[in-house]
């Protein structure tokens, strides 16, 4: 440890020798907003460096929300009973003065999402938006920026993103290009249609101008492992062109998602009430597990689909355990089995999905223009199920498998991943680097012990090796132990 300047004062001195003294992480792709008020302290981004969450990913956000609409908008990953259920909100500055006077340990930085506006103005119904409709949820998107979101998102992949057309989608990102927003997206496939998927996100930034995040790049299902490659060269050819696409990664070979996200959209229609509805009528039934059988050995894969969280019922005890093994076990076929897990859990069932190659995570990660996040939602062990490691290690596994152990990425080029790179994609500009003048979010870490502990047999455990955190130049974590003190702020854009 150098010297100080000799009239430098300080009530606290920390001795980082053989430490890495980095900005504070930001994780570009959180869906926190659902869980933070139940998580003030958010140890699994502390334990790991992350100072700034970004919320509202995949088209969800807990705004805006209209009182005729109240009941339909998506709440199922706040925890239950929680108080985010209730959203005594309407837009994004009551959601983030609800926020900031719960004082959070962590800075949350929003995105609105495409479902929620879509809810907001149309409802759960199959359909295309009327003119009116999407004056409404460009009113709402308008709204929503000037109140100091960062982006918008869509999960084209999830009812009722999955419902909007292409021209939906322009139309909302030109209205975001003009409040210079960034416009994030889950896109409509990351399987057998990936490339097509992201040639639609591409042309949506082409016509729109908008800059373009494409959220956790992948390919699902052994015969689309490698077209991550196609992908990559794509956004790559779109930037040389003179178009701002970047992507995100998170360091694992599953994804977690809804069970329903394996359904047709014709039997998501009207949203999940009208799906048990559905699974109520024999012959309809049929038609969605014929549907669903087509997709078994390529991006259904069910001795890789893992129960990780749903409402107490009948198959609460195979929380842990793959379709496989319960099919085997009850006797049924899988996508029997799996519709009778829908039915029995009121269609809000959470799986983590194996179905990703290594080799493909390395390629995406080792791109200049992926930024390392969670998408996770989990922010400490207290919650229910068998959910994700990745809520618990993402960052902390990239530093120790994919810097320090197997060299996929240097260990500057991790961190510059972690903070530099998702700043300039959110357009935090106070963040991000460490710069005299910019706000005093630090983590102080171990490059040698630094790791995540996490595992998906055992996933609700905290990353080790960060030994200091400051958010807002304030101490949360000093030699591995919380202060207590909750410094976080809801940031906002231009405010």
């Amino acid at each position: 440890m150098g010297d100080a300047p000799p009239d430098a004062t300080a009530r606290t001195v920390i001795d980082c020798t053989g430490q890495v003294v980095a900005p504070g992480f930001i994780d570009l792709h959180s869906h926190a907003d659902f869980t933070i008020r139940d998580a003030l302290t958010a140890e699994a981004c502390i334990r790991q460096g992350v100072t700034t969450i970004v919320t509202g990913n995949c088209g969800s956000s807990p705004f805006p929300i209209t009182p005729e609409r109240r009941q339909a908008i998506d709440m199922t990953l706040a925890r239950p009973g929680s108080r985010t259920a209730e959203a005594p909100w309407e837009d994004f500055d009551g959601f983030a003065r609800e926020v900031q006077a719960a004082a959070p340990c962590v800075n949350v930085a929003a995105l609105v999402g495409h479902g929620a506006l879509r809810v907001a103005a149309i409802g759960t119904r199959l359909r295309p938006a009327t003119a009116e409709e999407t004056v409404t949820m460009l009113k709402l998107l308008a709204q929503a920026a000037e109140q100091g979101v960062f982006g918008l998102s869509t999960g084209l992949i999830y009812a009722p993103g999955s419902f909007a057309g292409t021209e939906e989608v322009v139309a909302l990102a030109t209205e975001a290009r003009r409040a210079d927003l960034l416009y994030s997206t889950h896109m409509r496939d990351e399987g057998d249609d990936l490339i097509e998927a992201v040639t639609e996100a591409i042309e949506t930034a082409r016509r729109s101008g908008v800059r373009l995040q494409i959220s956790h790049l992948k390919a699902m299902g052994p015969v689309n492992h490698g077209k991550v490659h196609q992908a990559l060269a794509l956004i790559d050819s779109a930037v040389e062109e003179g178009l701002d696409v970047a992507c995100d990664v998170y360091p694992y070979t599953a994804s977690s998602t809804r069970l329903t996200s394996r359904l047709p959209n014709w039997a998501l229609d009207g949203g999940p009430e009208a799906l048990l509805e559905r699974l109520e009528d024999p012959e309809t039934r049929e038609r969605i597990a014929s549907e669903l059988r087509t997709r078994i050995g390529r991006t259904f894969l069910p001795e890789g689909t893992v129960l990780a969280a749903m409402p107490s019922g009948r198959y609460s005890r195979w929380v842990g355990s793959s379709i496989q093994e319960i099919a085997t076990a009850v006797g049924r076929d899988p996508a029997h089995v799996s519709l009778d897990i829908l039915r029995a859990h009121d269609a809000t069932v959470w799986i983590v999905n194996h179905a990703m190659s290594q080799a493909d995570v390395d390629t995406v990660l080792r791109h200049d223009s992926s930024a390392v996040a969670s998408d996770g939602w989990e922010l400490d062990t207290t919650g229910d199920g068998h959910p994700h490691p990745r809520h618990f290690g993402s960052f902390a596994r990239v530093l120790a498998e994919y810097a320090r152990d197997r060299r996929v990425v240097t260990l500057p080029e991790a961190v510059r991943k972690m903070t530099a790179l998702p700043a300039s994609r959110v357009g935090i500009t106070d963040r991000g680097t460490l710069e005299e003048g910019k706000t005093a979010d630090l983590t102080v870490f171990d490059p040698t012990t630094i790791a995540d502990t996490a595992t998906y047999d055992a996933p609700q455990s905290y990353a080790q090796g960060t030994h200091h955190v400051l958010v807002n130049g304030s101490l949360v974590l000093h030699h591995g132990a919380f202060s207590g003190n909750r410094p976080g702020r809801v940031l906002r854009k231009n405010p």
